[in-house]
């Protein structure tokens, strides 16, 4: 007499994608900021879809570095269809990024119309990085270049007629 085959478990589905959090645990330095890129990618690409986390909590003084890498980070994840957010940005982070004008690219939306990335994740309980949120104007027309007075073209002999 056949006994019957015991019963197979359910072989378990693989668990869902979870969310793409790049952790800069220490300060930035420029030579980093191509590791960082490919670090990114390979997050993003293995990530569930929406806005790659950048937690800057650990950077230290932010800097021009750290500023440079963002802005790179941002690049990267536009080329993937997505945006960045950033968390634990401290205010002297944001006001960098105001003061460069960086704030406005770091919370435009990713090419394929994925979440804007923004200044803070919600958790965070910070502002958004915006020149606005710091009080500042963003934007302007530019001066119009006035001639200098008093200053004549000099014209050499030999020098071909206008």
């Amino acid at each position: 007499m056949a006994r019957p085959e015991p019963e197979k478990p359910p072989t378990p589905s693989p668990p869902p994608p979870s969310p793409a959090v790049l952790v800069l645990g220490r300060p930035v330095t420029r030579a980093e900021v191509q590791r960082l890129c490919e670090r990114l990618s390979a997050l993003a690409r293995r990530a569930e879809p929406g806005p790659v986390t950048v937690d800057v909590g650990g950077v230290g003084r932010p800097d021009l570095a750290v500023v440079e890498a963002l802005a790179r980070l941002r690049l990267t994840a536009g080329r993937l269809g997505r945006g960045i957010q950033l968390r634990n940005a401290c205010g002297e982070l944001r006001r960098l990024l105001a003061w460069t004008g960086l704030d406005e690219a770091l919370a435009a939306p990713a090419a394929s119309g994925h979440a804007p990335a923004s200044g803070h994740a919600p958790a965070s309980g910070h502002a958004p990085a915006s020149g606005h949120a710091l009080g500042l104007e963003l934007g302007g027309e530019a001066e119009q270049r006035e001639e200098a007075l008093g200053v004549q073209e000099g014209v050499e002999p030999g020098d071909p007629a206008p």
